[in-house]
């Protein structure tokens, strides 16, 4: 088991696991408080979507722009640049929280602010794994390790928050996420970067931007994948803004009950990361993207029907899982697939895909559940997860067969293997 931690080997990740843990813990906290926050003094569903489309809304608009810009920067300043401006973002959250003179609008600026530093973090972060992980063989297990590190957090942030939030209110939530960030500024400014070469530019952003854009839509795994996965963030990951109506009207509960739904989800995604960072390869998890997609969906689906507690809590821990493995398993492949020269700004793409499609979902399922009730919300949002990976199924040879030559090339595939392979679904 010890190939479950190799990535951690290097110093520089070792540096950036042990600061991001401190600060993911921070974010969780924070989007529980801000929810219930919102939810407390509105007691609106339908304003709980708008709060989470204004969160993410901004990262779908400059996905794309973002990620040429990534490649033009150093990416060391750029993420300790983010994670000062997000420091900045959740203490001005605290002092107006504390201070009992914040209202929704306040809280709708704020939240969009922080969706317009994630355009930018994220895939600065994730095209970042490269230089803090030198031996591009344990890129995938840095991935998975970064992936079980945000969701062991997302465990304990939760939990930790409705107790947080029960005591002393949202406000110290929002003041302990703003000094967790300088837990991650420490990482980066104790790391020992090798420079990356610097490419000559001759071609315009608009220029690069279209590359990046034909490179997308003409590579059917990525294209396929980033696909599926959209509609996992727009569809799937829309329920946490409705979790504040179900702890309290469905299942009579409080900010703990809220705090347990998340933390619920947060185990399923411990074990979904953690269950890809003991792989050995790549190989396989294209076939895993799929199925987890159906688990995420067919939990929603159960969870709206359920008025129990335990069962709520198992649903969410399915949920949990299903959501991770379809980003970190996508991820994965995506980063194993892509050329140096576009990561970033194929990973700007992902960033839309992730905190770009779930404002709709957010904003979607915000409207839905005034109209027709958040239980039925969550069942046509898992029933749309699993027609994505039904359409994904029926892609998946062509998929597998762009991705094969690559994966021969880079020797996780070698030709002898190729018939056994053929004979293993999902391999």
């Amino acid at each position: 088991m010890s190939h479950a931690w190799r990535s951690l080997r290097h110093r520089n990740f070792q540096l950036f696991f042990f600061g991001q843990s401190i600060s993911v813990i921070g974010n969780w906290m924070t989007r529980l408080a801000t929810s219930w926050l919102v939810y407390r003094m509105t007691h609106s569903v339908l304003l709980l979507g708008v709060v989470g489309f204004s969160g993410q809304i901004l990262s779908f608009l400059l996905g794309p722009v973002a990620g040429v810009w990534v490649e033009r920067l150093n990416r060391r300043k750029l993420l300790v640049a983010t994670q000062a401006a997000a420091a900045v973002q959740s203490l001005a959250l605290a002092a107006l929280t504390l201070t009992h003179v914040i209202t929704l609008w306040e809280v709708i600026v704020l939240t969009a602010m922080q969706g317009l530093i994630n355009a930018f973090d994220m895939p600065g972060r994730q095209s970042f794994l490269v230089q803090m992980v030198e031996d591009r063989n344990d890129l995938s297990n840095a991935i998975a390790i970064n992936s079980s590190m945000a969701n062991g957090a997302r465990l304990i942030g939760p939990a930790v928050a409705g107790l947080v939030v029960g005591a002393f209110g949202e406000g110290w939530c929002f003041l302990l996420d703003g000094f967790s960030y300088f837990a991650v500024i420490a990482s980066l400014l104790l790391m020992h970067i090798k420079p990356m070469e610097v490419r000559h530019r001759t071609s315009s952003m608009l220029e690069e931007m279209r590359e990046g854009w034909d490179y997308v839509r003409t590579f059917r795994p990525i294209r396929s994948i980033l696909l599926l996965f959209a509609v996992g963030s727009m569809m799937g990951y829309s329920y946490p803004v409705l979790l504040p109506f179900f702890a309290a009207q469905v299942l009579h509960g409080g900010a703990t009950t809220l705090g347990w739904l998340t933390g619920a989800s947060g185990v399923g995604a411990v074990v979904s990361a953690l269950s890809l960072a003991v792989r050995k390869s790549v190989v396989g998890l294209v076939r895993m993207v799929q199925i987890a997609s159906t688990m995420l969906g067919s939990a929603l689906i159960l969870f709206g029907f359920s008025h129990t507690l335990w069962i709520s809590l198992v649903l969410m821990g399915f949920v949990g899982f299903g959501l991770i493995q379809t980003a970190s398993a996508s991820n994965t492949i995506i980063q194993s697939l892509v050329k140096e020269g576009m990561r970033a700004r194929v990973m700007g793409y992902y960033t839309m895909a992730f905190f770009g499609s779930a404002p709709f979902g957010s904003l979607l399922a915000g409207v839905l559940a005034a109209r027709i009730g958040a239980a039925h919300t969550v069942m046509v949002t898992g029933a749309c997860c699993v027609a994505g990976s039904v359409w994904f199924a029926l892609e998946l040879p062509k998929v597998k067969a762009e991705m094969r030559p690559i994966y021969e090339e880079m020797g996780l595939l070698p030709a002898q293997q190729e018939a056994a392979l053929e004979a293993v679904p999902g391999a």
